[in-house]
């Protein structure tokens, strides 16, 4: 009678260590998820967008970007683009490539210093500023920083006037 004591002991105690392995194995990693936030949330990372000597002054030049960004535990990466200006002292402005009315991709209109706007003819200057037509605000711009002669933007931020 003591040995079937013993050895149901053993079984029920290896079974309880099992349970308790396989519940810490689950559970630690689900309590990480929710009360942790993921690394890098949020954050948005810069995005090289070349030689600075390759830009003409006053002569904006849509740029094709590799952007990377994080979104909770999963890092994206996609194609997009920007329309850098530099001026002639050698300041850079970068703009989202989409006019602020309703999304749609502007131009660079040489011939009358522009940007057009195809979809409702707005119309910006080359500072991003409403010429004319529908948008209701200037272009979203890039944060930029010059490092050497790198350029490195940021995307845009919206404006919380322009999400509702």
């Amino acid at each position: 009678m003591r040995d079937e004591w013993n050895r149901r002991g053993f079984v029920v105690g290896a079974m309880c260590g099992f349970a308790s392995l396989i519940a810490a194995g689950l559970g630690l990693p689900s309590l990480r998820y929710l009360l942790h936030a993921p690394e890098g949330s949020g954050k948005t990372e810069w995005i090289d967008a070349g030689d600075l000597l390759d830009i003409e002054p006053d002569s904006p030049r849509e740029l094709a970007l590799t952007h990377r960004h994080t979104d909770g535990w999963k890092v994206l990466t996609e194609r997009v683009s920007a329309w850098v200006v530099k001026n002639p002292n050698g300041e850079v402005t970068a703009f989202s490539p989409r006019c602020t009315h309703l999304g749609c991709a502007y131009r660079w209109a040489g011939s009358k210093h522009e940007f057009v706007c195809p979809c409702h003819a707005s119309r910006f200057a080359i500072t991003g500023r409403v010429l004319s037509g529908p948008a209701p605000r200037p272009l979203d711009r890039y944060e930029v920083r010059v490092e050497g002669t790198r350029v490195w933007l940021k995307p845009p931020q919206v404006p919380e006037a322009a999400r509702s």
